[in-house]
């Protein structure tokens, strides 16, 4: 295609997109894909400047688009800013910055890009008298009425000393487990879910009722300046100071930094913790803090040059839902799961995704043949978020939940009331259980074995190794002769065959907790199977306390204890212990493992990414010195330990006033309780 017929094509597809996205908020593709559009289009026009027109959308900020709300101009333009997808990227633009500054002896602020919708405020005298959304950058949206039922956004600034005209641009956002909430009750009444949390917060803001947007509980969070009468800012980050001592909702997570080395660290650090925040965050901004270089550096005629948004690999995109089958987990539990038309997402191509329940289909609003949003993060299991509910041609069908399970015919059936999930029934035999036990039995949760996974867990089963887990620490590399899996062509033994056995040996003398977690015993994970060894020491008395002695244990529950109670009244579980404590499998908890009780009574939260500790590593070490570590803060809660990235248990915290303890503080406590 020649260059000026495909910049053509390229300037109505982003206006099509951007009318769809600012708005329609019902955007047809992905973020990584516009993305795209926009850099082919920019690389051509800068190949072609000649063939470049007047209006193209590069050299307007996007969302120039009005529906209903009256268009008011901006008293200073609010400017878009210009992406990076990459380390050199960033490198090449840093080291232009430091070029044009004449100087590297500054500081950068870096801080979240929150995926929302951008505002202005203006207030005078104090008094907010307008907010406006971005439109196209010289003139937005009144939505004024509606910016003032946001929690958060204060009418009056606090304090006397504010100025008598400033703009205040922000971020409006969904909080994630809201917009989960928000969605249920959409599809709960019939109507259609958001996509997501962006399209949440622009569909609620744009409302015409003020109420529906009060009845929505959107957030805000301030980022910068624009016009501004009465005083001046050093820096960017003395401009937030003021921001919040006049009330105004500001992050606390943005960071002054000396060096391109250590804003390359809070980007890496929260592109691993993005999925860990209380809202949506698609990259990060980084800013010349020094407000006069800032003015020296400029701006282009749509973005400036002393900032600049690093753009995270983009983690939704959308796809066809072909088909809506079911797994069979380890305790029997029958799980939908969406087989897609492959796509290419977060560095991987995926085809299936997690749909939880029965009821979570429905809540999502999904129909067998929509095209849906599909969300993968990292290595974190690929989940839909919703239908593109203008793709829909009325073709789509309803999943209907099945009667059997599709592994071994039984009847599915819920097992207790208040159980949301259907179950097979048939725990002893069903292959699909057999097999997800055995590669949970060797997972890092349970007996930390790491040469048992899924392909060894089948190859035990189908090549006739085990019936089930009770034989597991009695085969012998004379056994596993039998299997292909663990011999070579020649049918000698592999080397996998030879670390499976001594992997097994290994696993008989690990710590009591991780034999009951291998147990599978419904509801018991790691931090309820410490506090069980913890109360009684072994598994012979855990099989004898009655539901009262179990529910009474701190971090059980009468759940739980029911749970425990029913699968030993099983004798086919009881066979299982008995054979493998007849292998040698330590049944007992061992002394080195009683520690002083420093934490008795407390309750203890842990959020962020820890040096010295995984999660199950920092809650094993709390409840094993008589603490509960606790998934909620409360003014109940005696500390809140943090780490890197921390998510919304921190900024809880803060709010209730609860203590917070870094890693450091962290290791005292454990060791003397203070």
């Amino acid at each position: 295609m020649k260059p000026a017929l495909r910049m053509l094509e390229l300037a109505e597809q982003i206006r099509d997109h951007q009318f769809r996205y600012y708005v329609l908020d019902d955007p047809q593709i992905s973020d990584g894909e516009y993305d795209s559009f926009w850099n082919e289009l920019l690389e051509l026009e800068k190949k072609f400047p000649e063939l470049k027109s007047n209006d193209s959308p590069t050299e307007h900020v996007g969302g120039g688009f009005s529906t209903s709300f009256e268009t008011i101009s901006h008293k200073e333009k609010m400017m878009s800013l210009d992406n990076v997808f990459n380390v050199d990227e960033f490198k090449v633009w840093s080291e232009r910055v430091i070029k044009d500054a004449g100087t590297e002896n500054f500081k950068w602020l870096t801080e979240l890009k929150i995926d929302g919708l951008a505002i202005n405020l203006l207030y005078e005298e104090g008094k907010l008298v307008r907010a406006l959304t971005r439109g196209n950058g010289t003139a937005g949206e009144d939505v004024t009425l509606n910016v003032r039922t946001i929690q958060g956004v204060p009418d009056q600034l606090s304090g006397t000393n504010f100025p008598a005209m400033v703009e205040v641009r922000g971020e409006v956002f969904f909080p994630n487990k809201l917009f989960e909430e928000l969605n249920a009750s959409l599809v709960a009444i019939g109507k259609a879910p958001f996509a997501n949390p962006r399209n949440a917060a622009a569909g609620s803001l744009r409302q015409k009722d003020p109420k529906i947007t009060a009845s929505r509980p959107l957030r805000m969070l301030v980022h910068g300046v624009g016009a501004l009468e009465g005083t001046h800012f050093l820096s960017q980050s003395d401009a937030y100071t003021h921001l919040a001592k006049w009330g105004l909702p500001t992050s606390p997570r943005y960071k002054v930094l000396d060096s391109v080395d250590a804003v390359l660290a809070f980007i890496s650090e929260y592109q691993t913790h993005r999925h860990d925040l209380e809202h949506e965050i698609d990259g990060i901004v980084i800013k010349v803090d020094d407000r006069t270089l800032q003015d020296r550096l400029g701006s282009t005629s749509r973005a400036p040059r002393w900032a600049i948004a690093y753009k995270y690999p983009p983690e939704e995109v959308t796809t066809k839902l072909l088909e809506i089958r079911v797994n069979v987990g380890r305790t029997g539990r029958v799980t939908p799961y969406a087989f897609l038309e492959p796509v290419r997402v977060a560095g991987s191509t995926v085809s299936s995704a997690t749909l939880h329940n029965s009821d979570e289909v429905k809540r999502k609003g999904v129909l067998i043949g929509d095209t849906v949003v599909l969300r993968k993060a990292g290595d974190v299991i690929p989940e839909i978020i919703g239908p593109v509910m203008s793709s829909r041609t009325g073709k789509e069908t309803p999943f209907v939940m099945p009667n059997e399970c599709p592994e071994c015919g039984s009847e599915l059936r819920q097992m207790s009331d208040g159980d949301v999930d259907l179950r097979c029934p048939n725990s002893r035999n069903c292959p699909a259980q057999l097999r997800e036990r055995l590669y949970y039995f060797g997972s890092r949760a349970a007996l930390d074995i790491d040469v048992l996974g899924y392909e060894a867990a089948q190859a035990l089963l189908v090549d006739g190794l085990v019936e089930d887990e009770s034989e597991i620490f009695a085969l012998t590399l004379q056994d596993l002769e039998r299997s292909t899996f663990f011999t070579k062509k020649d049918g000698s033994l592999s080397a996998i065959a030879e670390r499976f056995v001594t992997a097994l040996e290994e696993a008989k003398s690990r710590p009591l907790w991780r034999v009951i977690v291998a147990l599978s015993i419904r509801h018991v994970g790691p931090t309820a199977a410490q506090a069980l060894a913890t109360r009684f020491g072994s598994v012979e008395k855990i099989s004898k306390a009655t539901v009262e002695e179990l529910a009474d244990v701190d971090g059980v529950g009468a759940i739980i204890a029911e749970s425990v109670v029913e699968w030993f009244e099983e004798e086919w579980h009881r066979n299982i212990v008995t054979k493998w404590s007849s292998a040698g499998v330590l049944m007992e908890q061992g002394e080195l493992e009683i520690l002083p009780q420093t934490l008795a009574g407390m309750s203890i939260v842990v959020t962020g990414s820890l040096s010295k500790f995984n999660r199950d590593e920092a809650a094993a070490a709390i409840v094993a010195r008589g603490g509960k570590a606790s998934g909620s803060v409360s003014k109940k809660t005696a500390y809140v330990v943090v780490g890197e990235a921390p998510g919304s248990k921190f900024d809880k915290a803060i709010e209730l006033g609860v203590p917070v303890l870094d890693e450091v503080g962290f290791e005292r406590l454990l060791a003397k309780g203070i």
